[in-house]
């Protein structure tokens, strides 16, 4: 890097200054070297005739050390004057929370050898860059926030604990990292990590955030004290395909066979010839080939025949920057239906689709009206694990202890769940978004649906939107202790004192039945018989304890293992689940039933990095490093002089001397 210079001095004065080297030119060559020797007289007058033609301009300029030394110091003289100076990396203030991404997209290797590495030895210069009491503290973040390092000025346990940051394949979130940094420098808040706050103090921070920016909003947080950084990783031309979508059915031609059905994405604006492979337990079954133009999904189909049970791998080779999304597995158990319990005043559509012949195979349906709600059927329902999945359409408890111990479809309903919440109500809401990577809503397009009116939800923590408007979200899903709660804002039909009024025209598309599939797959517990797809990374599974065993081990994809106990429920939520693959469950020394993680996120194989994020109302611009300070070099250049300096008079008094 070059150093930059700043023009201190104006035209007429470099004028002076640029004269002067000309100047000490001249003076050489005018200048007598006269030496006292005694010679004879002859010998005198020839040296007086040399000494004429010294004194005279055109000529060759013999060669003197001094001149040059005299050249040398002006030549410094003038650079200083015009203030060279480097850009120098450098941190900006006294204490410093610095905020890692660690999730799935990090692992991109659009630089070398990873974003994660490239943020990783980022903040490393910045770390040597503090100054004696500087304090600093490590945060990495993907759906959750870890606390790496509290607040020390100890630059090496800093390094130390950068260094242990791992690569994870979880998505990003970056809200509960942002509290934690919250919490250590804004008064009256308080940090997730307890044990920090007693080193560190309410105090503002310079807060950095290395990350690519594939993250969702984060609105209804205030920085208050601190001063955000956003320094985005990657390159914007990075290109991806990934597995959106991977799962078993059951073929629509003939129910004893099975089909494996997959879907991919091109994130990149260039087209891209995909080749997969299909395996089940190991063994090669089935390739094709996929061409895929700019920014396409599209879905691809695989004959299984009458297989029902083994492991799936799908893998794609795609020569992209991400490799996580690249392969996806799928378990395939012996099905069982799935007993659900429909909840509704009348509705005939939705009473319709629930009675199919593809329906039948994978769950028995039993219909009840809203008086079954004060039953003693319902109070075992709630009490006893009867039913997999209950749907309530346009009813249901209203009292938080009558929540049944089931997955639960609410339409038209907010469940007695706390942390749900309704607006009000709104005509007309435009769907906007759909997310089509969640298990509900496979194979979904709602470009054809109309809402007639609806209600925007807020969902618990750990909630996810499934249908977006521009009014806010329109369907979403949240956890509840084991089970799940899946929501819509609006109704199919209301039924209202005998009369019926259309809530939607959703009933009379092709996407209805689909997602009334989905629901009886995922929260009926169809798929997870059939196949389980569905779990994504940090997401809990619910495990079930075999009759007269309590304890269960599972083994995750790189063999690390955990035994689980058996508490008062007969299941319990496992979510070490970080890892993708296939975990094994066994108990009593016999195996269970096997599940699969896989990545299946649209935000983290969207790799193109973000240039610009929003932390609460503060807009981010990207950095591509970090502050830089201004180096000057004037000091030193006249300190180079003065040594010129010195050493011409040395050697000039040298020269007299002798």
């Amino acid at each position: 890097m070059w150093p930059s210079f700043a023009n201190m001095l104006s035209w007429w004065q470099w004028t002076i200054l640029a004269s002067i080297p000309p100047a000490i030119i001249l003076l050489y060559f005018l200048k007598l070297k006269r030496r006292p020797l005694e010679v004879p007289s002859t010998y005198l007058w020839h040296k007086s005739i040399e000494d004429l033609h010294v004194n005279s301009i055109w000529q060759r300029l013999r060669r003197n050390l001094l001149l040059f030394l005299q050249l040398l110091l002006l030549l410094l003289v003038a650079l200083a004057l015009m203030r060279p100076h480097w850009q120098k990396r450098a941190l900006i203030g006294d204490r410093f929370i610095f905020l890692i991404d660690n999730s799935a997209s990090m692992g991109a290797t659009d630089v070398e050898p990873s974003r994660l590495a490239v943020a990783k030895r980022q903040v490393g210069e910045l770390i040597d860059q503090m100054s004696s009491g500087d304090v600093a503290m490590l945060v990495s973040f993907a759906d959750t926030a870890r606390v790496e390092q509290s607040f020390t000025d100890n630059r090496r346990r800093l390094r130390l604990a950068l260094q242990d940051i791992k690569p994870t394949q979880r998505p990003t979130s970056l809200l509960e990292a942002l509290r934690v940094a919250s919490g250590l420098a804004n008064p009256g808040h308080i940090a997730e990590d307890t044990s920090d706050l007693q080193v560190a103090e309410a105090l503002p921070a310079e807060l950095y955030i290395y990350s690519d920016g594939r993250f969702g909003p984060t609105s209804g947080f205030s920085l208050g004290n601190l001063e955000p950084h956003f320094i985005s990783i990657g390159e914007p031309d990075a290109t991806n395909v990934g597995i959106t979508a991977f799962s078993v059915r059951r073929s629509e031609a003939d129910p004893e066979l099975f089909q494996a059905f997959a879907r991919l994405k091109n994130f990149s604006d260039q087209p891209v010839d995909v080749s997969m492979e299909l395996s089940l337990d190991g063994r090669l079954i089935d390739a094709d080939q996929l061409d895929l133009d700019a920014e396409e999904a599209r879905g691809v189909a695989f004959d299984l025949g009458a297989v029902e049970t083994g492991v799936l791998k799908l893998a794609a080779t795609t020569g992209d920057d991400l490799s996580t999304d690249d392969v996806a597995w799928t378990v395939i158990t012996p099905p069982h239906p799935a007993d659900v319990l429909l909840i509704t005043p009348g509705n005939e559509p939705l009473e319709l689709a629930l009675q199919t012949d593809a329906v039948r195979q994978i769950a028995e349906l039993t219909i009840e009206g809203p008086e079954f709600l004060k039953s003693k059927g319902y109070e075992a329902a709630v009490v006893e694990r009867r039913y997999d999945l209950i749907i309530f359409d346009c009813c249901g408890p209203e009292e938080k202890g009558k929540m049944p111990r089931a997955n639960t479809l609410w339409i038209g309903q907010l469940p007695p769940v706390e942390g749900w919440s309704a607006g009000a109500k709104v005509d007309v809401p435009q769907i906007i978004d759909v997310d089509t990577a969640h298990p509900l809503m496979q194979w979904i397009d709602l470009g054809d649906v109309l809402l007639l009116s609806g209600t925007p939800l807020e969902t618990p923590s750990g909630g996810s939107v499934l249908i977006d408007s521009d009014v806010g979200p329109m369907a979403a899903i949240a956890p509840r202790e084991q089970f799940e709660d899946a929501v819509l804002g609006f109704s199919i039909v209301d039924n209202v004192d005998g009369e019926v009024y259309v809530g939607t025209n959703w009933h009379s598309r092709q996407s209805f039945p689909v997602f009334l599939l989905n629901v009886l797959d995922y929260l009926g517990g169809g798929r997870n018989r059939l196949n389980t797809e569905a779990v994504r990374p940090g997401h809990p599974v619910r495990l079930e304890f075999p009759a007269g065993q309590d304890s269960l081990r599972v083994a995750g994809p790189s063999g690390k293992s955990a035994k689980l106990r058996k508490g008062r429920e007969d299941t319990l939520s496992f979510t070490d689940t970080g890892e993708l693959g296939v975990y094994r469950v066994e108990s009593g020394g016999k195996p269970r039933q096997p599940f699969a993680v896989n990545l299946f996120d649209l935000a983290e194989s969207e790799i193109r990095p973000k240039q610009k994020i929003q932390v609460g109302w503060v807009p981010l611009a990207g950095q591509s490093g970090w502050e830089t300070a201004r180096e000057e070099i004037w000091k030193g250049l006249l300190l180079l002089g003065l040594a010129v300096l010195l050493f011409e008079w040395y050697i000039y008094t040298r020269r007299v001397s002798l």
